[in-house]
């Protein structure tokens, strides 16, 4: 049995070997690499899966951090929409003083007149007296009486509100708000920083809504202060008519009495 596998010829294969090398053996030049290529093929294809994971990761993170990025800018611009109806309420609150500083000083000057209607009287009656035994008495013609300054009083709670604007000005209470700094820490992701930045837009937001209704009071008043410093004017302009009148009939009076 031992002799029918033995052979003198040092390079004949036994029929093992042969068997082996005949499934070993094909006709296709391209087959022997097919384990290779299965192998290539599933290290490309876990290398695709990585590179896909790590891109859907960085799209993400990428996502977040332009979520973050937008919401920061939004709230800076609401504060500095927030900064821009400061300034304007500093600005209205210099109108409204100075308003009320005009409606005073045209106030005043009615008083004036009202002081010079008084010696302008005295002075009638006096050139009225003179002119001889003879002489009729001379009265001064008046086409109205001079009444003064008009007292409004819906005016008083807009002068009340200037001058409690003016004390918070000279007090520094209307200077512009200072939001709580917040430091976030590293821990915090994107989405808490959001929130966050959403809970700032807010809070700014509520102080514009309570700066804007603030603002619309003072176009009301300033509304109101102007109309009724137009009616004073008009009145005080009716009243310094009657006046130049008066004193002109005073003067032809006293020419007349030289003359004599």
């Amino acid at each position: 049995m031992a002799a029918k596998n033995f052979s003198l010829n040092p390079f004949d294969d036994t029929d093992d070997e042969k068997e082996e090398a005949a499934k070993n053996f094909s006709l296709n030049p391209f087959d022997d690499d097919d384990d290779d290529d299965k192998e290539v093929e599933k290290t490309f294809t876990s290398s695709l899966k990585f590179s896909d994971a790590k891109e859907n990761r960085q799209t993400v993170q990428e996502l977040e951090s332009y979520a973050v990025y937008e919401s920061e800018e939004t709230t800076k611009t609401v504060k500095g929409c927030l900064k821009v109806a400061q300034e304007i309420r500093c600005d209205a609150t210099k109108t409204l003083v100075m308003l009320n500083d005009q409606g005073d000083q045209i106030t005043r000057t009615h008083h004036k007149a009202v002081d010079i209607d008084h010696h302008l009287s005295r002075g009638e009656k006096l050139l009225g007296r003179l002119g001889g035994i003879f002489s009729r008495t001379w009265k001064p013609k008046k086409t109205r009486s001079i009444t003064g300054p008009v007292i409004n009083r819906a005016g008083d709670s807009p002068k009340r509100r200037v001058i409690n604007l003016k004390t918070r000005e000279n007090l520094g209470l209307n200077h512009s708000l200072k939001p709580n700094s917040r430091t976030l820490a590293e821990s915090v992701d994107a989405y808490q920083k959001t929130q966050m930045e959403i809970a700032k837009q807010d809070e700014v937001l509520s102080n514009l809504s309570d700066l804007l209704g603030e603002l619309k009071n003072m176009v009301v008043d300033m509304g109101t202060a102007i109309e009724s410093e137009n009616h004073g004017l008009d009145h005080l302009q009716d009243d310094v008519d009657e006046l130049n009148y008066r004193v002109k009939q005073s003067n032809q009076r006293a020419r007349r009495l030289l003359r004599k």
